[in-house]
């Protein structure tokens, strides 16, 4: 799991070098990986359960590399709360049997950002 003190420079970060406003909604995707594509659907139609969007499931680049569930969700995030909703995520995807939650990314609902999805995803 991404520790608590990279959400902070992650935050601090974007702060920075861009100009959203992170006390307002943001879209936010997370990604989980696996080998197989069944457990990542049924995860899948559990975070839609809980008002995620599917945003799709994709191979790896390489021949050995897992497959990804990318789903997406408005919200406002602080390192607090972030930290909270990944342990939330790495929890479910260990109760199912997945390989890892493998982190997130974000950036402003309307898509007009100048730092192409702040992308922080953790491999673990």
């Amino acid at each position: 799991m991404i520790p608590k003190s990279e959400l902070i420079e992650m935050f601090e970060s974007i702060a920075e070098q861009t100009d959203w406003d992170m006390s307002e909604e943001m879209l936010w995707g997370y990604f989980f990986t696996d080998d197989d594509t069944e457990k990542l659907e049924a995860l899948s139609e559990r975070l839609s359960e809980m008002g995620y969007h599917f945003v799709d499931i994709a191979s790896g680049d390489e021949v050995d590399d897992p497959f990804t569930l990318h789903v997406e969700k408005i919200e406002v995030h602080t390192p607090d709360t972030l930290d909270k909703r990944n342990a939330e995520l790495a929890a479910l995807a260990a109760e199912m049997g997945l390989s890892s939650y493998d982190g997130m990314d974000v950036g402003p609902i309307d898509g007009d950002d100048d730092m192409d999805d702040y992308d922080d995803d953790d491999d673990e």
